[in-house]
Order: structure tokens, then sequence, then C-alpha cells
């Protein structure tokens, strides 16, 4: 039986999940996209803690603009709690449209991948 479009996307953030963690000097930085919202949350994996997250409920524009917010903000947030690097997780979503708006917002923001 094929797999559905959603399946085949858990199946490729298992495969990049495998190969790294966040930890609590490197956090990782995962996206997840909704057809309406971006979220993004900076996640210790080590520790099993979710440190910030931020997200594009209120925030209006285009999807486009909005990704780009988002990454701002949580870039921001992240610069606060004096965190320079991060490891990006893509969740399985191509790096293309909202989802590398919303990374390009987080180098603007100073955050190095």
């Amino acid at each position: 039986m094929a797999l559905s479009k959603a399946q085949k996307r858990k199946k490729i953030h298992m495969r990049i999940r495998r190969k790294f963690k966040g930890t609590p000097s490197r956090p990782r930085l995962c996206v997840y996209r909704s057809n309406k919202s971006i979220y993004a949350q900076l996640i210790d994996d080590v520790n099993g803690v979710t440190l910030c997250s931020a997200n594009s409920n209120g925030i209006n524009g285009t999807k486009q603009d909005q990704a780009t917010e988002v990454g701002k903000a949580i870039g921001a947030k992240i610069k606060g709690m004096n965190i320079e690097q991060v490891v990006f997780d893509r969740a399985g979503y191509l790096y293309h449209g909202r989802v590398k708006a919303l990374a390009d917002g987080a180098r603007e923001a100073g955050l190095k991948f």
C-alpha cells in the first residue's frame, strides 16, 4: 500500500532526527508548517525541554512574510537567551518557500545554523 504525503514526511523526519540531537549549548530549532500557520520551537533533546517557541498567529501579511517574521521573533528570543548556534530541523519539509523564509528570518536575527 502506498504511503500518504503525511506518512512520507514523517518517514523523512525520522531519518533526519536520527542524525542529530539538540543539546543545551546548541539546541534544535524545529519547524512545523500547517496550511494556515507556521510554528517554530527551540528544543533541548538531552533534557527533553522546549526552551521557547513562536508562531504566526496574529501576524498579518502573506504566508511568506509571516514565516519571515516568525523567524525574526524566534531569533530574537534565542539571542536573548545567549544562544548563538542552533541545529535547524526542517521536520521533513523541503527547504523551500516558507521553511526557507523562516530560516532566513532567524539568520537575520543573528542565529547561526
